[in-house]
């Protein structure tokens, strides 16, 4: 039999593992049609460092052929932000939108140029919202130029000259010349003052469905990940941190990977220690084999248990007060109707598809990192210092992201990738990858928390009062932030000022903070991933507890136009109100979340012996405007499943002062199987902010804000009984008592 040797893409190692696991597979990537779409991008994409003559500006570049590529600040995890902002750069500059391309912005240009790409943070939804200004300007600016260098190519005046379809016109003669015949000229022109900018309503692309720009590169398999990073002569390093969280390393027994093929050294920190290697399995599995001491301190002998009894008994302790309209202590008092519950949900993991990961390449005086990160400008500076250098002198390299949900923006491996280097004196380029089991056990996590609500109800049904006492961990003191008067917003999202309620007259909000020694940072929605589902779960009790249907309930605590057009849509969309077989339930959550609302119905089906199954969930979001509706589907359908898991399966323990989950098998994730039917829509009202600009809203993290409560008031639907705790896994249905 004659052997032969096969190269597989990872496109096609992942349809082959489908097939072999049991599944089908179809590939359905069409590179024909999907490049009539919109051109195929390079599979490395990040901008030279240096100016290039073919910019007509920092952000535009214009190719003699009259692709054009952008610039883009953001990161690139899934959310689709390069292809939104290109869609907004295509809508200004007025040329074909199968000419467009993206690359991401120069880091190292951004420290140089006084942050010319602003902050590049790819986090609490800010891609589109915060980036829309200088994108759309950055397009107007570029399309005047053309207009003014082919006004001076014909001697006639800019007035007389049109931009559209990569051309500029001259109206009176018809002659025409493409984006590619006036770039060199444009570059030199400086403008007395800048173009406005488009209105929404004035839009022709955005605002429409178009494919995304990195989806042929990704079916394929050629997309570069931080984790596919491969440099000449590189060398490999898997770490492992003190188990428990501000735990030291006292010494390392290395003798039994003494002599082991490929092991180049063993790497000391203060707190952790890394084995370096000529690849990266050999890295690890020798990582496993050393004898290791560590140091937890006091912090050693803590639990999971006991800290969720500090956090319940805390409810009683002093408040700092977030929040207070009217009196509602008073109200509540006095009310002959008053409804209370105490809620508490867990830490929490982020769990990306890729685990943490960076490649340095360490010199004398520069500094060359190869990562996909959430806050590259502020990643480079943080990695110029570990390394003894100046900002200008690190070369940030971003590539894509398999995941962030806020966990890829404190650069904790480029930290460690960076002391190895220097620790081992190591001077080829080094890659660090976190085991999946480091990922997890060193996460920095969603904060434990527990909540008591009151509500006090008039005879008729009316919500006279809420009043709202907060425990929770703060992300702010956690991360090394100032903490304002007591009160970190962070935690008080979903409960203090971001409601979708406006009609509630008697508000109170009180807020503990209180931190253990385990680390806690954003992770997706931030304080509404579980204050959502407090708030949203109560108003259910409130609405049962009045007699009245949930979503009327809610319809009679706002008249917001952006919560009334998100209830109207979910009626509309989810046939809310129609029977439901024994077994059967639906719930409702509505929700405002950065910067937007957006509102769930779940359907369940319960078992008799407890077993839940989510079957559909239907979405409605009011971003007020959106640039692409199918990155907006998108979004939705990944936020209310990522929120889904944490739901029913969601939970870090720890034991000893260590985390006790490692992996997939101990810290479960919604499967396909898991997956429910998903119905979207917008119900999107434009409108402008305080300041007259357009608004435009948060998807990524508003999506998966309501999914919790949704699905508890379902559960509730379908048996009378409340789920105040999760995560849902460890909750006994045929234990509760009926409501």
């Amino acid at each position: 039999m004659k052997n032969t040797t096969q190269t597989l893409s990872r496109r096609q190692i992942l349809v082959a593992g489908a097939t072999l696991s049991g599944g089908m597979a179809l590939g359905l990537f069409i590179p024909g049609t999907a490049r009539a779409a919109a051109p195929e991008l390079e599979p490395r994409y990040w901008a030279e460092d240096a100016p290039d003559p073919r910019e007509v500006n920092a952000w535009v570049v214009i190719e003699p052929d009259d692709s054009v590529t952008l610039r883009c600040p953001m990161a690139e995890m899934g959310q689709g932000t390069g292809s939104g902002l290109a869609m907004l750069l295509a809508e200004e500059l007025e040329c074909r939108w199968d000419n467009v391309k993206v690359e991401f912005a120069s880091v190292n240009r951004n420290i140089r140029e006084n942050t010319l790409y602003g902050d590049m943070v790819a986090a609490g939804s800010r891609g589109i919202r915060t980036t829309w200004p200088y994108v759309q300007q950055a397009g107007a600016s570029a399309r005047a130029r053309l207009v003014q260098a082919a006004a001076s190519k014909w001697n006639v005046p800019a007035a007389q000259c049109e931009a559209r379809e990569s051309k500029v016109f001259h109206q009176p003669s018809g002659r025409s010349l493409r984006y590619g015949e006036l770039v060199k000229d444009a570059a030199k022109i400086k403008l007395s003052t800048e173009p406005a900018i488009k209105a929404p309503e004035q839009f022709k692309l955005a605002g429409t469905r178009q494919p995304r720009l990195d989806s042929a590169i990704k079916s394929t398999g050629q997309a570069l990940y931080g984790i596919d990073t491969r440099e000449a002569g590189q060398l490999y390093a898997s770490i492992m941190s003190c188990p428990v969280f501000g735990g030291k390393l006292v010494s390392v027994d290395d003798s039994a990977i003494q002599g082991r093929r490929g092991i180049k050294q063993v790497v000391k920190l203060d707190d952790a220690v890394a084995v370096v290697a000529d690849n990266y399995w050999r890295a690890n599995e020798a990582l496993k084999k050393l004898k290791v001491t560590w140091d937890g301190g006091a912090a050693a002998k803590t639990d999971s248990a006991q800290f969720a009894r500090d956090y319940r008994d805390a409810l009683d302790g002093p408040m700092v007060t977030a929040r207070n309209d009217g009196d509602a202590k008073s109200a509540i008092a006095k009310s002959a109707h008053v409804v209370e519950a105490v809620y508490e949900t867990p830490l929490l993991a982020h769990a990306t598809m890729e685990p943490c990961n960076a490649t340095v390449h360490l010199q004398k005086d520069r500094l060359d990192v190869w990562m996909g990160s959430q806050s590259p400008l502020q990643n480079a500076k943080m990695a110029a210092q570990e390394a003894g250098l100046k900002p200008e002198q690190v070369y940030f390299h971003q590539l894509y992201l398999g995941g962030g949900f806020g966990r890829r923006t404190f650069g904790d491996e480029l930290r460690h990738a960076v002391r190895v280097a220097k620790a081992g004196n190591i001077t080829q380029p080094l890659q660090l990858l976190w085991s999946r089991e480091q990922d997890m056990r060193a996460d920095r996590y969603r904060p434990q928390s527990a909540i008591r609500l009151k509500g006090a109800l008039s005879p008729d049904g009316k919500l006279e009062a809420i009043f709202i006492q907060s425990v929770c961990g703060s992300i702010q003191r956690s991360t090394g932030q100032k903490v304002a008067n007591g009160l970190d917003p962070t935690s008080l999202e979903g409960i203090g000022p971001s409601v979708p309620y406006n009609k509630v007259p008697n508000w109170y909000t009180g807020q503990m903070l209180k931190n253990t020694h385990v680390p806690v940072a954003y992770w997706r929605s931030v304080g509404g991933s579980q204050n959502s589902f407090y708030l949203e779960s109560f108003i259910d009790e409130l609405a049962h507890a009045a007699g009245k249907d949930p979503l009327e309930f809610r319809r009679s605590l706002t008249d917001r136009v952006d919560s009334i057009a998100v209830l109207n849509k979910l009626a509309e969309i989810s046939g809310w109100g129609k029977p439901m077989a024994a077994g059967r339930g639906r719930g409702i959550s509505l929700v405002e979340n950065h910067g937007a609302v957006g509102g769930q119905i779940a359907e369940v089906t319960v078992k008799p012996s407890g077993e839940v199954r989510v079957d559909r969930v239907f979405a409605a979001t009011d971003a007020y405007h959106v640039v692409n509706p199918n990155l907006v589907d998108a979004q939705i359908e990944g936020g209310a499943v990522f929120g889904m898991s944490a739901m029913l399966f969601g939970e870090i323990t720890i034991q000893n002062g260590a985390a006790a989950q490692g992996n997939f098998n101990d810290y479960r994730v919604a499967r396909m199987t898991d997956a429910p039917e998903m119905v979207t829509a917008l119900a999107l009202t434009g409108g402008r902010d305080d300041k007259g600009k357009p608004k435009w809203g948060g998807v990524g993290e508003c999506s998966t804000a309501p999914i919790a409560a949704a699905i508890a008031n379902a559960i509730f639907a379908a048996t009378g009984k409340r789920v105040r705790s999760l995560p849902f896994k460890n909750v006994k249905l045929t234990e509760l008592s009926s409501l």
